[in-house]
This record gives structure tokens, C-alpha cells and sequence, in this order.
């Protein structure tokens, strides 16, 4: 779709929402390829976004909240009464309706869940208790089960009874439970078809299945599907009781979500996904939270270079090299948090682990810093013929990478053992003590040194 289509297409649609023409912004939203619907509703006003779902019927708002990111599906459905978001996300997988009902504040969400119908509403409860990260906020509900004393005659008569709701699943199983909904088994389709009608299905299914606890994080889940190329697994609870159905794809998009909210967090935007369609107040005041700390560290930063006022002006050409300095000390430093971040996240490496990882860190520092360090002092040397300068820079280089990735290999660590996100390692902790460190090492040589500088 071309500039000038996508233009036409927000346009249309704000003056339909504008008329309250119902059938015409259907019409629009159902027309619109699924790809561009994030950028045509980022365009239109605050106005058409409140209105917009109030306009559509329950199963055209699911899909378009099924191809809008998820910030941007929960600033839709901030505006609409209670009874019209319930109607919406009745028509969305029970995880995805989960993800969203997370979203909303407590009032709201309450309001939203009595609107749904009980069962549904039960089901998200349930979706909700459970961590976003586990296998139990991951899995989804709408999968098979039948009592293992039901022969393949009544399940298959199941199957052509509630074809129209069947139809929607994602089913490549069907699971058999006892009288206590504890997970027995697990029937293939194929088998089920093939079977003797007669036959109970206990005869016809797979004993002890493999299963995923439904309090396993991410890292597990990983690793289960890493080792058995299944497109799902049954979900279960302590009691061995089946309580859902977890998908590899649902797994591997938690795991990019993962690493995109590390990155935002890493670049100061807290709080969730930041869209320019949300309010402005809003944005600047998550903005400002981490900006506003961000100055004061870097008044302390400053203040080092406040007290070697005079041996910044008796040797302006330091002025040159502070900045590369604590630039590649910061580049260094925040490749030791990837590397951590990433052992973390793999459950290679634990909080405890400190001394090692540090070890580990300075020797890799010790080997870049001497390099860089040589590099830089002999750029020093060559532009301003003086080996001195060069040694100050460069010892003060070769110094700072050293603290930079012990710093960067072992904050997240500290970090995590305290409960706090790893991911701020690599933001103003990493960056002041970096800036400190360098500013101070070549200020306080070039004061030792002065007579052999100036």
C-alpha cells in the first residue's frame, strides 16, 4: 500500500467514525491489509481511536486487535463501555483476551470481566493469576479433553456436534483426562479416525505424555521446545490437573517480547510500549522518571572534570580525547551486560556467581583495554608529538575498559540478586561510573604528569 493509499485510507476512516457511519467504517476496517492497520490507527485522531470500536461489530474489533500491537490494542479499548470491550474480547483467543484484561487498572478490569459471560470471564481470571512470563500466562485454553471411559464413537460425535466452536481451534491433539481432570493421556487425530468406534479412547491413546508445569518461565520453556519439536504442549498443574495448552510460536513471541521490553528498559523507556498516538503528558512523564536521575548522575560526572579546571586548560588537547574515552569504555561495558544479560536469560550463569564472572570480565578487559589503550596513545603521540600525552590517554583508556566490563559483567548479576531488572545495568549506572572513572584516571595523570605535557 503506498503513502499516498495509507493517507486516503485514515482519512476516510476518520470522517465515516466523524458521520458514525457504522457500515461505511466496517467496510474500511475489514478492507484494510492487516499489515497497515497499526500505521492508519496511529494516524487518525484521539477522538476516532475512542470511538472506533464503539462503531464496529465484536468480531471485526477482535481482528483488528489481533493485528495492532499490543500497546496500541489496549489504548482502543480504554474508551468503550464495559459491555462493548467484553463483547470484543470474547471473540479473542483466551490469551491474547488475557493479555489485554492485564492491561487495564483494577476498577476497569473488573468492570470489563463482569460484562463477559461467566465461564469466559472465570477462564481469564484464571489466565491472569498467573505471571505473563509462564507457561500458565502463555497457554491458551481453547483445546480437546475427553473422559478416558468415552469410546471413539462419542468423541468424534462431539467433534460433529460443536464443529462451528471446534473450528477456530488450534488442534493437532485431543487430551484425555480421569475423573479428576488429571492429564492420562494424549490422542492423536489420525489414531482417533482409524480407531474402532466402539473402542474407549483409553485404549487408543498415548500414556504419560511429556507436560510443562504451569509456573515454568520462559528460560524452561525454551528449553522444552528446543529438545522436542512440538508445535504445543499440555500445560499442568501441581496436581497433574490439565489446565491448557502452551504453543512453540506463543513461546518464541514472548521471547522476542522479552528482549525488545530489555532494550526500551536499556534506553530509558520504562513502563511498557510507548506509541506517539498515546497523550503527550503521559509519554513525557515516563520519559522524564528515568531522565530526571539520568542529569543528576551526570552532575557527578561533571563535577570530576569541575575539579581538574586547571589541567584541562594548561592541556586543552585532553578535551579531545574525555569523550573517546568514555565512549569506548561504554561501548565496552555494555557488551559485557549483553553477554550477561543473554547467560541470564539461558540459566547459564547465577546472581551468585559474582567473583567468577568478574574474573572472567577483567581478563577480556585487561586484553582490549591494552590494545584500545596503545591505539589511542599512539594517535595521541602522532598528532601532537607528545609521548606523554599519548601515555596518559592511553593508560587511562586501557584502565577504563577494565572497569567498564567488570562493571557491565557483574551489575546485572547484582541486579537480579536483589530483585531488581538486570536490563538497567546498561543505563545511567553503567554510563556515570564509566564517565567518572575515565574523566577522573586522564585528568588526575595529566595533573601528575603536568611538567611533561605543557
Amino acid at each position: 500500500m503506498t503513502l499516498d493509499a495509507k493517507s486516503e485510507l485514515h482519512e476516510a476512516l476518520e470522517e465515516s467514525v466523524r458521520q458514525g457511519d457504522t457500515a461505511q467504517v466496517q467496510s474500511l476496517i475489514e478492507s484494510m491489509p492487516l499489515g497497515e492497520a497499526g500505521y492508519v490507527l496511529d494516524h487518525v485522531s484521539s477522538e476516532t481511536r475512542r470511538r472506533l470500536l464503539e462503531l464496529l461489530p465484536p468480531k471485526t474489533g477482535a481482528d483488528l486487535l489481533e493485528h495492532v500491537p499490543e500497546a496500541q490494542a489496549a489504548d482502543l479499548l480504554a474508551a468503550p463501555d464495559p459491555e462493548v470491550c467484553a463483547a470484543i474480547l470474547e471473540k479473542l483467543s483466551s490469551n491474547h483476551r488475557a493479555d489485554l484484561v492485564r492491561q487495564f487498572d483494577d476498577r476497569r478490569g473488573e468492570q470489563v470481566l463482569g460484562a463477559m459471560s461467566p465461564d469466559t470471564a472465570t477462564e481469564t481470571r484464571l489466565l491472569c493469576a498467573y505471571e505473563p512470563n509462564v507457561a500458565g500466562g502463555l497457554m491458551i485454553r481453547e483445546y480437546l479433553s475427553f473422559p478416558e471411559g468415552w469410546t471413539v464413537a462419542q468423541v468424534l460425535d462431539d467433534f460433529r456436534r460443536n464443529a462451528d466452536r471446534y473450528r477456530d481451534y488450534d488442534v493437532q491433539y485431543a487430551y484425555v483426562t480421569d475423573q479428576g481432570r488429571r492429564l492420562v493421556g494424549v490422542l492423536r487425530l489420525r489414531d482417533l479416525i482409524l480407531a474402532n468406534p466402539g473402542r474407549a479412547v483409553r485404549d487408543v491413546m498415548i500414556r504419560d505424555p511429556l507436560t510443562i508445569p504451569d509456573r515454568a518461565d520462559l528460560i524452561e520453556l525454551t528449553d522444552f521446545f528446543d529438545r522436542h519439536r512440538f508445535f504445543g504442549a499440555p500445560v499442568v498443574d501441581p496436581k497433574n490437573r490439565l489446565v491448557g495448552v502452551i504453543r512453540r510460536a506463543d513461546v518464541e513471541a514472548a521471547n522476542a517480547a522479552h528482549v525488545e521490553s530489555d532494550y526500551r528498559k536499556a534506553q530509558g523507556i520504562l513502563g511498557g510500549d510507548e506509541l506517539r498516538s498515546m497523550p503527550l503528558l503521559f509519554r513525557a512523564r515516563r520519559r522524564l522518571a528515568w531522565l530526571s536521575i539520568n542529569i543528576v548522575l551526570n552532575i557527578f560526572a561533571a563535577s570530576i572534570i569541575a575539579l581538574y579546571q586547571e589541567t584541562l586548560a594548561a592541556v586543552i588537547a585532553l578535551a579531545v580525547f574525555l569523550p573517546i574515552i568514555s565512549d569506548m569504555s561504554g561501548c565496552s561495558g555494555n557488551q559485557a551486560v549483553g553477554v550477561t544479560m543473554r547467560e541470564l536469560a539461558l540459566g547459564v550463569v547465577r546472581p551468585t556467581e559474582f567473583l567468577r564472572v568478574l574474573f572472567k570480565e577483567m581478563l577480556v578487559g585487561l586484553l582490549n583495554g591494552s590494545i584500545l589503550g596503545l591505539l589511542i596513545a599512539a594517535v595521541a603521540w602522532i598528532w601532537k608529538g607528545n609521548p606523554m600525552l599519548g601515555l596518559v590517554v592511553g593508560a587511562a583508556l586501557a584502565i577504563n575498559t577494565v572497569v567498564a566490563v567488570s562493571i557491565g559483567g557483574t551489575v546485572p548479576l547484582v541486579l537480579k540478586r536483589f530483585g531488581q531488572d538486570p536490563a538497567l545495568a546498561s543505563g545511567p549506572i553503567l554510563t556515570t561510573i564509566t564517565d567518572m572513572c575515565g574523566f577522573f584516571l586522564a585528568l588526575s595523570f595529566a595533573a601528575a604528569t603536568m611538567p611533561w605535557l605543557v
